[in-house]
């Protein structure tokens, strides 16, 4: 649209009917909201506005209601995001700061996301297929039992001990570590399968049993740790949205139920800061009445290594849930590079 006295038109229906659930009109319009124009004029682009496809009239209501594309275009000329307020910015530190671990971190941003926007907050743990490996460590338990520890940039850990045929020599347990380090540390554990093969082959014959041992371990660690898991909160809040689903909630939670479904819509969002899908853009039954909101999180690069997000009814404070799902985001990856 490149009429802007109807964009600002668009933007006041869309903040009426988020707000007041309400289908709204032109009277209304001019009542509540400084547009600098007659009655007849916003009528004359109400008309128009319907024509393009960017607001309906619900059965026989006199008011106006946005339709996907006229979420779509309000989101789009969204240039800044409110930040959040004080006291909101000091729930999350509070929240998140006191984690213990990495499932501690996701159990928490979870809550808080859905407290924080009222709808429906999903979490995918940090990908292992976008991590990378921060620090390998070796701790040597009895004289035949040495415990692998794999550690990511994102925090996640990973444990596995190994019993050994010879006795452990902490001299050779030193050197493995810090070759195994060397070797890997800072890299994508997606490309460390041929680097680690390679590894027995720089130790003297005596000591190459253990160090396969060690390589296989942590090969076969990240391959069976590569299946994706989000977790979720708030699933109530979408009963009390009842009303903004015409046909009924049951679809969008069997949508919420098959993770599969959300992991696809992650991996489909833009690598935006911020990114929102409306309605039918989800490309799914069970969600054409629902938008989800979402950004990545945790990693150095735009792409992250896992995202997290807000779904609830089209008919969302989009200005508030974006800059909420921006600023735990930031805050998560902070933590998880601390």
């Amino acid at each position: 649209m490149s009429d802007e006295r109807r964009l600002d038109v668009l933007r006041a229906i869309v903040q009426d009917y988020v707000h007041t659930r309400e289908p709204v009109g032109s009277r209304v319009l001019v009542e509540r909201h400084a547009l600098g124009v007659s009655p007849a004029t916003i009528r004359n682009d109400m008309a128009a506005l319907e024509e393009g496809g960017y607001i309906a009239q619900p059965h026989t209501s006199a008011g106006r209601v946005p339709t996907d594309k006229g979420y779509r275009a309000f989101v789009d000329q969204i240039a800044t995001l409110k930040p959040l307020s004080p006291a909101e910015r000091r729930a999350i530190a509070e929240l998140l700061d006191d984690a213990v671990d990495l499932d501690d971190v996701v159990e928490r941003t979870v809550r808080l996301l859905a407290h924080l926007t009222h709808q429906v907050a999903v979490v995918q743990y940090p990908s292992l297929s976008r991590s990378a490996l921060r620090h390998l460590e070796l701790v040597p338990l009895s004289p035949h039992r040495l415990l692998v520890v794999i550690i990511t940039d994102a925090g996640r850990v990973e444990q596995r001990s190994i019993e050994t045929a010879a006795e452990i020599d902490p001299g050779g347990i030193a050197e493995l570590r810090a070759r195994l380090n060397v070797v890997c540390a800072g890299r994508r554990l997606t490309s460390l399968t041929g680097p680690l093969a390679e590894l027995p082959e720089q130790f003297a014959p005596e000591h190459r049993a253990l160090v396969e041992a060690v390589t296989e371990v942590v090969t076969d660690t990240l391959r069976q740790e590569a299946e994706e898991r989000i977790v979720m909160a708030g699933t109530a809040n979408l009963a009390r949205a009842d009303l903004d689903f015409p046909r009924t909630i049951g679809p969008v939670l069997e949508a919420l139920e098959e993770q599969v479904v959300l992991l696809r819509l992650f991996s489909e969002m833009e690598a935006d800061a911020v990114a929102v899908r409306i309605g039918a853009e989800n490309h799914h039954e069970g969600l054409v009445e629902a938008s989800l909101v979402a950004s990545a999180y945790g990693g150095p690069d735009t792409e992250g290594v896992a995202r997290l997000g807000v779904l609830g009814p089209t008919r969302m404070d989009y200005p508030g849930t974006m800059a909420a799902v921006r600023a735990v985001a930031r805050y998560l990856s902070r933590i998880l590079a601390g």
